[in-house]
């Protein structure tokens, strides 16, 4: 007789390629990310540096693998107090910080699901979420309390609890009144365990639903495999934690090696990065090309101790080359770039270490399947381009209440990621833009509609078209092109005026960077929009 399985184990054969990974019927996922380095002896090693913390203080020193199993067991049994329901959402718009730890894996571990939000949007963004996922409860950092009150103030859906993560009142002020020990609840690898909401063409975002599971596929594929993350790594991640790849990067990846995370909650800036990878010492640096390529205009001014990096990532964006090439001259480190999404959950092809080539997305990392389509559904020969599709064990099979996006969106298994590539003669993926009017700007999904329905919200414009224009540095922002009711209005001032209107509503990466007046917009013979043929049309 075989010996039984133990409760949340998963083991991990890495003789052949991809790797294979075995869960226990039983399964929870906060168990194996951070209570397995406590089995393991590595309760003093340090997990958690928070470079924000005043030095000397107390929050300076580093947050241990002991410290964060009591601190995560001591929310979860708070979260549990406020709902019992099982899978119930607990929204999240919280900071970078030790306490988003606390919440999101004191959720999982407490059988409960959490739902991180962008903490860049506002008020209706936040009111369209709280409605959309019907939760239980909201979690908040008090630099956001002006835009999540207004939000639940306006929100028919009452939640049944609102905790700021501050304060005697809040989260840190009543964690000691709780067990540092808590039984994880007996899910699955296949339960539900979070989402992230992913924008949508309409500007209205999608809950993208994921498994236990595919936290440790992200893992062991991408970290491990094709990073080679160990437990020395320490990481340093300017994309921030409610992104799908932030999440990665500065979260489940080091915990699943036992490494050290360095969080800062504040906006990655040339400066701010260099500062914190000057202080301490990350060995793996994840950024977006946008930052690099500010990054590369501080280097010009002044060389930056970066001796500590031995690899950079790159995703949201496609890295040109030129910023590759520049970059490893500058640092004598690569930016090695990759593709992922929201529904894969993080990176699924990507250039390594051993393999890499500038301007491309590399090569499939192995544990997912990719396939390029043409309209008509049917595989394209190498070198002809048409839409992404991947598939693998971190997928999402569904959005949260969107049965026509998930129809849409996830056929057969398979995810559409609304990007057109093409496979070179050598293997290697080359981005060639989106499928749909989408941008991605800084790193960040946004709507070309939702930012055209805020200008015309202005009493001036009659209509307006947004696109992507790419900037000196190859690199995509929102350009507007603007009808009036009155032409002769068009100015240097009204054009400013209305980039003020736009900020009024609209999350930073949003805001137009240029504006265009024209008498008309290109349209179809129904009357859509066509901005394929305005794009490049910018004065």
């Amino acid at each position: 007789m075989s010996e039984p399985v133990p409760d949340n184990a998963v083991s991990v054969d890495r003789t052949p390629t991809p790797s294979v990974i075995k869960y226990s019927p039983v399964f929870n996922v906060a168990t194996t990310m951070i209570d397995r380095h406590l089995d393991e002896g590595k309760g003093s090693y340090p997990a958690i540096i928070n470079a924000d913390a005043d030095p000397g203080t107390e929050s300076a020193e580093p947050v241990t693998y002991r410290m964060l199993a009591e601190q995560v067991n001591r929310c979860g049994n708070l979260l549990r107090s406020l709902t019992s329901e099982p899978g119930s959402r607990v929204l999240m718009v919280v900071k970078d910080c030790p306490e988003f730890f606390y919440i999101f894996w004191g959720a999982i571990k407490a059988g409960l699901i959490p739902v991180p939000l962008n903490t860049l949007l506002r008020a209706d963004d936040y009111r369209f979420m709280i409605e959309d996922s019907e939760c239980a409860g909201l979690v908040y950092s008090p630099e956001y309390q002006s835009e999540v009150a207004p939000a639940l103030s306006a929100s028919d859906h009452q939640t049944g609890f609102i905790l700021c993560t501050e304060g005697p009142s809040g989260m840190t002020g009543l964690l000691g009144d709780y067990s540092p020990h808590l039984d994880p609840a007996p899910t699955t690898a296949d339960t539900e365990c979070f989402w992230l909401y992913s924008s949508g063409s309409t500007g209205r975002p999608k809950g993208t639903v994921h498994r236990h599971l595919d936290i440790v596929a992200t893992c062991v594929h991408y970290a491990e495999d094709a990073l080679g993350m160990v437990q020395d790594d320490v990481c340093f991640s300017a994309a921030k934690l409610f992104f799908a790849y932030g999440l990665g990067n500065a979260m489940t990846f080091p915990l699943w090696v036992g490494g050290t995370t360095v969080l800062s909650s504040q906006r990655p800036s040339p400066g701010m990065t260099f500062q914190i990878i000057e202080d301490h010492k990350p060995t793996i640096y994840f950024g977006v090309p946008t930052l690099y390529a500010a990054q590369l205009q501080t280097l010009e001014e002044a060389a930056r101790d970066f001796s500590s990096v031995r690899c950079c990532v790159s995703a949201g964006e496609a890295l040109p080359a030129d910023i590759f090439r520049r970059w490893k001259e500058k640092t004598n480190t690569l930016i090695l770039d990759g593709i992922g999404s929201t529904e894969a959950l993080h990176i699924f092809i990507s250039n390594t270490l051993a393999d890499h080539r500038p301007g491309t997305s590399g090569k499939p990392v192995p544990g997912y399947r990719v396939k390029i389509l043409n309209d008509e559904g049917e595989p394209v020969p190498p070198g002809e381009a048409g839409r992404l599709m991947v598939q693998g064990d971190s997928t999402s099979s569904r959005y949260w209440n969107n049965p026509q996006k998930t129809s849409e969106t996830m056929v057969d298994g398979w995810v559409n990621t609304g990007d057109t590539y093409f496979e070179d003669a050598d293997g290697y993926f080359v981005y060639c833009g989106r499928s749909d009017d989408m941008l991605k700007v800084g790193g960040i999904w946004c709507s070309p509609v939702e930012i055209e329905n805020r200008l015309i919200e202005h009493p001036k414009v009659l209509e307006a078209a947004v696109v992507g224009r790419p900037d000196t540095n190859e690199l995509i922002k929102p350009e507007a092109f603007v009808v009036l009711n009155q032409a002769g209005d068009a100015s240097t001032a009204l054009a400013d005026d209305l980039l003020r209107h736009c900020q009024e509503r609209l999350a930073r990466y949003k805001y137009p960077r240029w504006v265009n007046f024209v008498d008309e917009l290109p349209k179809t013979a129904t009357g859509k929009i066509q901005r394929f043929r305005l794009r490049g049309n910018g004065t």
